[in-house]
């Protein structure tokens, strides 16, 4: 409002400055300086008088209306306390809240580490279990040709046949590179005698009667039985055969010799065929018929052979066992190869190394 008067002031400052000049200027520029002068100089008009009388009755009436009392301190207090209470309850629900979450959640945790503690137990308990069956000895006495208890796993069936898999002298071998040399002619002392087979459940074996020898490096050996094999167990140069025999044979001192006989087909095998004729029907069952027969129709006309040191090639696979493998084959027919096949396609140990033995063969 100051303002506004010093600008009119000046206004009318201005305009009396240009009145000498122009009449009418100064008429107005003396109507400008009387609005200019202060309320108090001026003479009051009816309006003012009535603005005055108003405000005095708005004052009057202000006067009379009591002011709005203050709210009293007490008051105030109690409902900042109100409010203190309320809050402190919600944080307190809020906590409660939190640690029941935290709790549940601690005790999930530790059932799931108990139950996976007692699983790594159990775990644990079951590998030693395992771990204490596989250490401890086994006496299996089931093997076979094929499978898992074929020729690659006879050492872990019985640890007495640990030498099926950790022997070095082990038969059959592939006879080749032979060092030739006179060697001494087997002496055979073979007889008429009684017999019994049985199917063993690995092959057809022939159980002789006493008094049949052989004669090696002036040692005697007896024999024992022989049984047969498809294909032959033994090669010789890479080269096998259908079938074989071996006649197995015992010293007094409990030495091992056998003697090997390859077949091949061709003409009917009369030893071979008096075998079959007294087949058991059922396996394990031993068969003992009232004939002899004569051993020595077993052996070829020619007797050159091969020898070396080896061992069983069934288990236990015992080793020390003088082998003799006659180079010429006997034959047998194509109908006496089949009956056998019927019950035996396959009964013959894969040849085995030779680590270094020495092959000796016949001139």
């Amino acid at each position: 409002m100051r303002n506004l008067i010093a600008l009119f002031a000046c206004s009318c400052v201005v305009m009396s400055a240009s009145a000498a000049n122009d009449p009418a200027t100064a008429a107005a520029a003396k109507l400008a300086a009387s609005v200019s002068k202060p309320a108090s100089a001026m003479v009051p008009s009816a309006s003012s008088k009535k603005a005055e009388k108003v405000e005095k009755a708005e004052k009057a009436e202000k006067a009379e209306k009591p002011e709005p009392k203050k709210a009293e301190p007490a008051t105030a207090q109690a409902s900042e306390e109100d409010a203190e209470v309320e809050l402190s309850a919600k944080i307190a629900e809020r906590l409660a809240a939190l640690r029941e979450r935290q709790q549940a959640r601690a005790t999930s945790a530790a059932r799931a580490k108990k139950a996976a503690e007692l699983k790594r137990k159990q775990e644990e308990q079951a590998a030693a279990a395992a771990a204490a069956i596989a250490a401890a000895p086994k006496h299996g006495t089931v093997w076979s040709y094929e499978g898992e208890t074929g020729p690659a796993n006879w050492s872990k069936i019985n640890v007495d046949w640990a030498k099926c898999g950790t022997g070095n002298r082990q038969s059959p071998i592939d006879l080749r590179d032979g060092i030739k040399v006179n060697l001494e002619h087997i002496s055979f002392d073979y007889h008429p005698s009684s017999f019994s087979e049985v199917n063993n459940g690995h092959t057809i074996q022939v159980t002789v009667g006493e008094g049949n020898f052989i004669t090696v490096a002036n040692t005697v050996y007896e024999l024992q039985q022989f049984h047969f094999h498809r294909p032959s167990e033994e090669k010789i140069n890479g080269k096998g055969t259908e079938m074989v025999m071996h006649l197995v044979h015992r010293s007094a001192e409990g030495k091992i010799a056998i003697v090997a006989v390859l077949l091949e087909r061709g003409q009917p095998h009369r030893l071979m065929q008096t075998i079959w004729d007294n087949l058991p029907l059922e396996k394990q069952d031993v068969v003992a018929p009232a004939i002899v027969i004569d051993p020595s129709d077993a052996l070829p006309e020619k007797r050159e052979y091969f020898t070396y040191m080896g061992s069983l090639t069934e288990p236990p696979c015992t080793e020390n066992v003088l082998w003799m493998v006659f180079k010429q084959p006997m034959q047998a027919s194509p109908a006496q190869m089949a009956l056998f096949s019927r019950l035996y396609p396959l009964n013959a140990r894969p040849v085995q190394a030779t680590s270094g033995r020495m092959i000796k063969e016949s001139n």
